[in-house]
């Protein structure tokens, strides 16, 4: 982390409101992308976003610069997503877990004529459950433990939304790699 950015970091901890404009100022934008990814309502995503700063201002003592202050602040954000979710009753269920096959969650090799935004925009297409999952797994990189802890349910839970998310992703975008091979 630069000085410049502990610095910040120090004075958002006393509580000093310029500092902690001039971090929301730093942050706000990535952190409004991150909130759409969960949020499709750009206003709840705002709001969200914004509820998110307030926490991590708030909870200011317990960022350790261990990990960087962007990571951290995008935990925060995400779990404030993930609130609102709750909140609207998303329910994770367990249905079916237990006849299935552990998968190789790694493999995500996608065609090369694929792009970034093709695969982000059909990740969109998928159901709440499994997109959540997807997203906390594919595009934010936690793991299954994490998920489990973040979203409340059992790690099976996680694996099996990963898994369909998984399936349906492919299946969406085979349509799309056949759509643009005529």
């Amino acid at each position: 982390m630069h000085k410049l950015d502990t610095k910040l970091i120090q004075l958002c901890k006393k509580g000093n409101e310029v500092a902690q404009m001039q971090v929301y100022d730093k942050y706000a934008q990535a952190m409004f992308t991150i909130a759409c990814r969960y949020l499709i309502n750009e206003e709840d995503a705002k709001d969200a976003m914004q509820e998110g700063f307030l926490k991590a201002f708030v909870n200011m003592d317990s960022y350790k610069p261990d990990a960087t202050f962007g990571a951290w602040l995008k935990r925060i954000i995400i779990n404030q997503c993930l609130d609102v979710l709750k909140k609207r009753k998303i329910e994770f269920s367990n249905d079916e877990v237990e006849n299935l096959k552990v998968v190789d969650d790694d493999n995500w090799d996608f065609d090369n004529s694929i792009s970034k935004q093709n695969i982000l925009n059909a990740i969109e297409q998928l159901n709440e459950k499994h997109k959540i999952v997807v997203q906390l797994y594919l595009v934010e990189g936690y793991d299954h433990e994490e998920i489990s802890e973040i979203l409340e349910i059992p790690i099976k839970t996680s694996r099996t939304h990963l898994r369909r998310g998984k399936l349906k992703l492919q299946e969406l975008l085979k349509v799309k790699y056949n759509e643009a091979r005529y």
